[in-house]
């Protein structure tokens, strides 16, 4: 029998409560060779013996800051050539997501339980851009929107 070749995941999220959501699906990439990508250099201790990369922080109040993670981002994916991209956010993790389409990447984006009243600025971008888009709550979910699978964070 020929070896299956286990899917390469890019896990990306930005720093806070977006990381910590991320990290609740680890469980969910154990059979995947996982790339973790955040902002924060000290969170790689966090998924020690998993490969991890740092991107800058940026959002849309800095663009210059928002431009330097986009070009990081490019040479990450562009390099990690992942099958799957699955992000909880933010700039970060929707950039990430937009660049894996263009190199047939499959992508999910997980938008934050925090977000109870209505989708993230980011996950409405997503909403766009991404082959998933999910949402921890039932009421924001739509035919045309966000999808809700249950509370998976």
């Amino acid at each position: 029998m020929a070896d299956v070749k286990r899917k390469k995941v890019l896990a990306v999220a930005s720093r806070g409560g977006h990381w910590t959501q991320l990290l609740r699906l680890r469980d969910a990439f154990s059979d995947c060779d996982v790339v973790f990508i955040s902002t924060v250099p000290e969170y790689a201790s966090m998924v020690e013996g998993e490969r991890f990369r740092v991107v800058p922080e940026g959002n849309r109040d800095s663009k210059w800051k928002m431009l330097r993670s986009l070009v990081a981002l490019i040479q990450v994916v562009v390099s990690e050539r992942p099958d799957v991209i699955i992000t909880t956010g933010a700039a970060p993790g929707f950039f990430a997501l937009r660049i894996g389409k263009f190199i047939g990447a499959k992508t999910m984006w997980i938008d934050s339980i925090a977000n109870a009243e209505e989708l993230s600025y980011s996950g409405k971008l997503a909403l766009k851009q991404a082959d998933v888009v999910l949402t921890q709550w039932e009421h924001l979910s739509s035919r045309e929107g966000a999808q809700y699978w249950g509370s998976v964070i």
